[in-house]
């Protein structure tokens, strides 16, 4: 009869420490998913922040972009306006460059030209000078002889001054050219048309396409 209270007791006592392991098994199942509990929210508010941190830095990043694209762009714009500024002066030097050189060649070619001129004006008055002497009526050999050696020199000035291009000016029969004809005198002639030249008291000249000396005349009212 003891043996089998012995009996009954320790099994009662197995029976208890089975319910207290158990229980403590359950309590500690707990208190861990407890702490799961606690720990999933802290590890996701971290993650949110984490997260928007990500977002700010990325923001960051672009606002800076945005305002080194800004800047190029700022910078390309002043070089392109540089850049014409210095296409427009550039086309002007150019085009002043070339009018100083068109107008240079223009100037050597009129020294080309006219370079006879100052010696040809000179020269002038000289044969001026022979046609009066030439007008001279002579009767002695000796006389004739000696304008006709003039005549000869004449002449010869006047082909001299053809190769240069230097020729007289037509007056006589003409209408009166301003350009060309200098008037010191009027005349009337009913059989002659007004503004007409009727009478030559000096030559007047031309080198090529310039007067060099217009001609003094009479014109017709």
């Amino acid at each position: 009869m003891a043996e089998d209270k012995k009996q009954v007791k320790m099994e009662e006592r197995s029976v208890d420490e089975e319910i207290e392991v158990k229980t403590n098994s359950n309590e500690q199942q707990e208190e861990k998913k407890f702490q799961n509990e606690q720990v999933e929210p802290i590890f996701a508010e971290g993650d949110k922040t984490d997260t928007s941190a990500e977002q700010q830095t990325d923001e960051n990043h672009q606002d800076e972009v945005t305002d080194e694209t800004a800047e190029l762009k700022a910078k390309i714009e002043l070089l392109e306006k540089e850049l014409d500024e210095k296409d427009n002066r550039l086309i002007r030097v150019q085009a002043d460059f070339d009018n100083y050189r068109k107008r240079t060649r223009n100037e050597i070619e009129a020294i080309e030209k006219y370079r006879s001129q100052p010696l040809a004006t000179e020269l002038l008055t000289v044969v001026d000078n022979f046609e009066r002497a030439l007008q001279t009526n002579v009767t002695s050999e000796d006389a004739k002889a000696l304008l006709q050696g003039m005549e000869m020199v004449y002449k010869g000035m006047l082909e001299a001054f053809k190769k240069e291009g230097i020729e007289p000016i037509e007056s006589v029969g003409k209408e009166f050219d301003p350009h060309e004809h200098h008037a010191v005198m009027q005349g009337s002639d009913e059989q002659v048309k007004s503004n007409i030249v009727l009478e030559e008291f000096q030559k007047g000249y031309r080198l090529k396409d310039r007067v060099i000396r217009p001609a003094m005349v009479k014109v017709n009212q």
